[in-house]
């Protein structure tokens, strides 16, 4: 069992809102987290892809009203979206009856931008909470080495399987359901086909930016469908866009959006990378762990952060600056060494945007001082010092 940095958060949630939100891809965790908090009061659970639970909401307010002294859990919430509104006519009642907080805990495999029924129907009465892959600071208690969650990914069924075989098969499956199952039901109806094409040459992309034009080229689509295509990947939480730096200085920045696989496993088995050693060996192992750094990073941020990458025509670069709700400005770059090196490119962005703070995440233990106020760190160490101030 993993320790679940989202847990206490949720649970603090439903001591504050009437209803909490928990969205994150399918199988990432979500229903064993809502089965643990189930397991400390009354707690009614209803699985919207099960028809017989399916059933006991065609009278939706009557059913409810009938546990409204129990915690409700409704699992994939998007199958009967049109309960947005019963909840909040339910919330609305139960606050004129004293009855304010923790009434019912939604979870949902997809973003809040995609959810706009509940964005809606419930603004003021629900709080969204986002439950990401495991992160480096979650899996002391099951693995020791950082290298495995890298290669699996943080899908905890790939993270723990017995083999990184048995690890792959758990993970092709996972995208093959996804592209034939999950995807139409949310958007407007794209061949399987058509879409892992495109999901394994972002993939091949990891970390560059996004070239809408090239990917149409390839896949015989307008730049519009591709544009189309890669938000339903970031509304599924499946593809970070990462902005970038748009901050009033007289350089000639880049404006397009740099993509990543937001789980590594996922980018791993699209590309049939199958062990450590294979992965070490792959043009793509840069990259990966740059997206790796990146996406655990910004799942540890405090709400209210704004992350970005900087980069200049003429070759300035930072991988990720965050603008902390603290004041500070983060200066973070990425390296898979265990005794990394910095190019001039990182010097210079700095020069331009000031960062209060600046970092480089390296494959080592120490945290060391290196020149012009940079300090190497490794991941974990640093996804802490972002809460810390």
């Amino acid at each position: 069992m993993i320790d679940r940095k989202s847990l206490p958060i949720v649970e603090d949630k439903l001591t504050n809102f009437s209803a909490v939100g928990l969205l994150g891809p399918r199988q990432i965790g979500k229903t064993t987290l809502a089965q643990a908090i189930s397991a400390k009061r009354p707690c009614i659970y209803l699985d919207l892809e099960n028809h017989q639970d399916l059933a006991k909401l065609d009278d939706p307010v009557s059913y409810l009203e009938s546990h409204n002294d129990k915690l409700i859990i409704l699992d994939e919430i998007h199958r009967k979206p049109e309960l947005f509104m019963a909840l909040r006519g339910l919330i609305d009642k139960g606050r004129h009856t004293g009855r304010r907080n923790g009434q019912f805990l939604i979870l949902g495999s997809a973003s809040i931008d995609l959810l706009k029924q509940s964005s809606e129907s419930l603004a003021g009465r629900i709080a969204y909470v986002e439950m990401s892959p495991v992160t480096a600071t979650e899996i002391s208690s099951v693995h020791s080495n950082i290298d495995a969650l890298w290669l699996r990914g943080g899908f905890p069924d790939s993270l723990l399987s017995p083999s990184d075989g048995i690890s792959m098969e758990w993970r092709q499956a996972f995208i093959k359901t996804y592209l034939e199952r999950d995807v139409p039901q949310f958007g407007p109806r794209i061949p399987a086909e058509t879409l892992r094409r495109l999901w394994t040459m972002l993939a091949h992309s990891q970390a560059t930016l996004l070239n809408a034009a090239k990917l149409a080229g390839s896949l015989g689509v307008s730049g519009q469908t591709v544009v189309r295509y890669v938000d339903l990947l970031t509304d599924l939480l499946l593809v970070r866009r990462l902005s970038p730096w748009h901050g009033n200085i007289k350089k000639r920045l880049v404006k397009s959006p740099k993509v990543y696989l937001r789980d590594t496993g996922v980018l791993h088995a699209l590309l049939n990378i199958n062990s450590l050693e294979a992965l070490l060996g792959h043009p793509v192992a840069g990259a990966s762990w740059e997206g790796f750094a990146i996406e655990n990073l910004l799942s540890f941020l405090p709400a209210g952060c704004e992350a970005y990458f900087y980069r200049t025509a003429r070759g300035a670069e930072i991988d990720l600056v965050i603008r902390h709700v603290d004041g500070r400005t983060i200066a973070i770059e990425v390296k898979r060494s265990s005794a990394p090196k910095l190019e001039r490119g990182f010097h210079e962005a700095c020069k331009d945007i000031k960062p209060t703070h600046r970092f480089v995440v390296y494959n080592g233990q120490e945290k060391f001082p290196m020149k012009d106020n940079v300090y190497a760190i490794n991941l974990a160490a640093l996804m802490v010092e972002l809460v810390d101030s």
